[in-house]
């Protein structure tokens, strides 16, 4: 694992963003992050990035108890790193984008530490999470209707009859390796299987993140990965979003971002609807509200990583409220 700081040596910056992205991300590949270091450099946040064990190619050998493991790490590091510097009064705010947004989630609402000792990854140390000061969420999309998506309208050539065959073919075949006697390993899907439903050539994918990720017995039982998708009762909700007054692990509000034109989610998702529901599991966790109505929004005209050539305005637009969401976080707005 490795954190970077984005910040000029000179300026006094108490207050930090850690930044965590998506499948196949790792330091500096979402392309946002830059207009919002240049946005943060007038302030008295900086910006940090993370490479976790997880990151770039390795996604699909991983999970999210080791991502947020990872993740309490790097937020000590960086506390015990700023109050050497700045002082003990300096707030931190972890922001997630695309499966980020599930560390955060994660991070927020499962028990502290974690109690699950997956035989699979045995040297899994367990650490205490610190509470944060805010929690952002960019494109807290549903790989499960992700890949909907894909059997619905084709892809890479195949038709949806194609993709539905080989998303089938691939289910059949991670459910039979997750149900070994043995579970003190993992196994990979055949890699010239799973790219031709959308999954990068060069990234290995085990079976048990492919069920975690496509969550095939959703909307019922749905599985880790499985927190955004916009067909989960609000029983569900009630046992992620609904969590997080219960472990006490977020002082202040958190805030959502959903890209309106994310290429990766259905036409059928009512994305502000949406928020809404996690913005009720999540207030009625506790005595208090914790989600930032003001803050939070649909990105208009945004696409998935807001990354393309007409993207300047949703970057603009995201990286103004997030501006204005740290300015309440330190009480200077």
């Amino acid at each position: 694992m490795t954190t970077f700081e984005y910040t000029a040596s000179a300026a006094r910056k108490p207050h930090s963003i850690l930044f965590v992205g998506g499948l196949g991300d790792g330091m500096g590949t979402t392309s946002y992050t830059a207009d919002l270091v240049h946005a943060l450099s007038q302030t008295e946040w900086s910006l940090f990035s993370l490479t976790l064990t997880s990151s770039y190619q390795s996604w699909g050998l991983g999970h999210l108890d080791r991502d947020t493991d990872e993740l309490a790490q790097a937020i000590r590091y960086i506390k015990d790193y700023k109050t050497s510097k700045f002082g003990d009064d300096g707030k931190i705010v972890l922001m997630g984008h695309s499966t980020g947004s599930q560390m955060v989630l994660h991070y927020l609402s499962r028990s502290n530490p974690h109690t699950t000792n997956p035989s699979f990854d045995s040297d899994l140390k367990h650490l205490k999470r610190l509470a944060l000061d805010g929690a952002i969420m960019q494109a807290p999309i549903s790989d499960r209707e992700c890949i909907k998506l894909v059997c619905q309208h084709g892809f890479r050539g195949n038709t949806p009859d194609q993709c539905q065959a080989y998303y089938e073919q691939l289910e059949k075949m991670a459910k039979e390796f997750a149900s070994k006697e043995d579970q003190t390993f993992d196994a990979l899907l055949p890699i010239h299987l799973t790219y031709q439903i959308g999954y990068p050539a060069n990234t290995p994918l085990s079976a048990r993140r492919f069920l975690s990720l496509v969550s095939p017995e959703s909307p019922h039982n749905p599985s880790e990965d499985d927190v955004f998708s916009s067909d989960l009762s609000d029983e569900q909700l009630a046992k992620s979003f609904g969590m997080i007054q219960k472990q006490g692990l977020l002082k202040n509000k958190m805030a959502a971002f959903y890209s309106g034109a994310d290429q990766a989610v259905p036409e059928w998702v009512d994305k502000a609807g949406l928020m809404k529901r996690w913005a009720k599991a999540a207030n009625a966790g506790g005595d208090k509200e914790i989600w930032d109505e003001e803050h939070t929004a649909v990105v208009p005209n945004a696409s998935h990583a807001l990354s393309n050539d007409d993207q300047g305005p949703a970057r603009k637009f995201l990286v103004e409220k997030v501006l204005g969401y740290s300015e309440k976080s330190t009480g200077s707005a």
